[in-house]
């Protein structure tokens, strides 16, 4: 009998009441009695099991099978039947249980009550947690949801480099990728004799590339891995993350925010009609204020402000902040989650930074002072995407890059972009990871990636 996904049961129990079927899975508890007992067992195509209910007289191993551990493998034959009183709609009355590996005492998992902290220790194990399990599948959601949305919207998708020599963010936050033996005594290291003649880094975004193909396909985005080196142990930052970056020619700030904000609302929509087991959990047992906050996103205009209409707004509860506020400054975490929490209690844009905190390709603004940047913020988790109209005057470009040191030479294809054909456009990145936080509720990066690449952890 070919083994069946506990999934296909659940989309439609009917077809099989009554019937054989032959399910395979982990055990996620084990209850055991002298005559009959009981397995949750579960297979890894929904978020949901099945129970699986043995008799001592059906199955010739009952000893065996009622000792078994959590996480212990089996292979189950028997008969489905309907249960719709019960707490879960069907069970299967075994005619036969298979134990392909049974779990002993050292199985970590079993506890009934594990921190994230104990789990993130057993990172190769806590997917077959519920919190985990909830936590992935949304994220794999998500990732569908990206690429469904940007499809339809005729967007087309491209694989930027992971190795580069050009660097949006500043070399010093960069892993640097290097054949040479850096760990040789008396090493006389030469950037010209690395494999690629120069220095390479590990990429921290896909921007630069992803302009040069959007002058090609009008609407582009990459979606993959990227890397900063800073040694930062906060909530929100880890060493290797995913980013998703489209670039849009023929777009200005304006149409980039309209674009953002349908792209977040479709997202949250996919998840709220497909994730439903999911999210409950999550709403249950992660942030009980989940589902509305979701829902509240998915059915609100998003709101609008200038950095400079921000910042008089933060200064009236200037005494409310660790840090104070004024003309100039970042905006930090907590001034982003006030704006979007209390101030518009709702997510909302903010506009037009001053130039000298962001970064050298964005469109400067009439008057020199700010650029045409925009943060989408969040409530709950703070900033969610950044982006900006890019900088498409040639000489302003290369004026703000000689004020910020950057050497030509390293980016003279860019700079040639505005020469060929240069047209108005405009991108963002949005932190795939921040993203995947504010949808579950994590409050952490490390319960959001399967293996986290934070400092000191790198182990599985």
């Amino acid at each position: 009998m070919e083994k069946l996904d506990i999934k296909k049961i659940y989309d439609n129990p009917a077809e099989f009441e009554n019937k054989l079927v032959k399910v395979a899975g982990w055990v996620k508890s084990a209850r055991g009695g002298k005559s009959f007992g009981f397995l949750d067992l579960n297979d890894g195509s929904c978020f949901k099991g099945v129970q699986v209910v043995f008799d001592a007289d059906k199955i010739s191993n009952f000893d065996d099978v009622s000792k078994l551990n959590t996480g212990s493998s089996v292979v189950a034959e028997g008969t489905l039947i309907l249960t719709p009183e019960a707490r879960q709609p069907f069970e299967i009355q075994a005619s036969a249980v298979e134990v392909l590996s049974a779990t002993d005492s050292e199985y970590p998992l079993q506890k009934k009550k594990m921190t994230l902290e104990f789990l993130r220790e057993q990172a190769y194990l806590r997917p077959r947690t519920n919190t985990y399990s909830a936590v992935f599948r949304i994220r794999s959601e998500c990732s569908y949801a990206i690429h469904k949305f940007m499809h339809d919207e005729g967007f087309v998708y491209v694989h930027t480099p992971i190795l580069t020599k050009s660097d949006c963010e500043g070399g010093s936050q960069l892993f640097r990728v290097s054949t040479q033996d850096i760990y040789a005594k008396n090493a006389n290291l030469k950037p010209e004799d690395e494999l690629f003649g120069g220095k390479v880094f590990l990429t921290p975004t896909g921007q630069l590339e992803g302009e040069a193909l959007a002058m090609a396909f009008g609407k582009i985005y990459t979606f993959g891995p990227t890397f900063r080196a800073e040694n930062s142990n906060t909530t929100r930052h880890a060493n290797e993350f995913w980013m998703m970056e489209p670039e849009i020619a023929f777009c200005d700030l304006n149409g980039l925010m309209d674009f953002e904000e349908k792209m977040i609302k479709y997202i949250i929509k996919h998840l709220l009609e497909n994730c439903k087991p999911e999210l409950e959990f999550c709403n249950k047992n992660i942030d009980n204020g989940l589902i509305e906050r979701l829902e509240l996103i998915a059915n609100s205009e998003f709101g609008r402000i200038t950095y400079t209409d921000a910042i008089e707004e933060l200064k009236k509860n200037n005494d409310k902040f660790e840090f104070k506020v004024e003309w100039g400054c970042d905006i930090a975490t907590e001034h982003e989650r006030y704006l979007s929490e209390v101030v518009f209690e709702k997510p909302v844009f903010v506009t037009n930074y001053p130039k000298e905190i962001k970064a050298f390709y964005m469109k400067q603004d009439e008057g020199g002072k700010t650029v045409s940047a925009v943060d989408c913020l969040v409530p709950g988790i703070g900033e969610l995407t950044g982006g900006s109209q890019r900088e498409t005057d040639f000489d302003k470009l290369v004026n703000r890059m000689n004020e910020l040191g950057l050497k030509q030479e390293d980016y003279w294809w860019y700079l040639n972009l505005r020469k060929f054909g240069s047209v108005e456009h405009s991108g963002f990145g949005i932190g795939f990871e921040r993203l995947v936080m504010y949808v579950t509720g994590m409050s952490n990066i490390r319960d959001v990636e399967l293996f986290p690449r934070t400092p000191n952890n790198c182990e599985f």
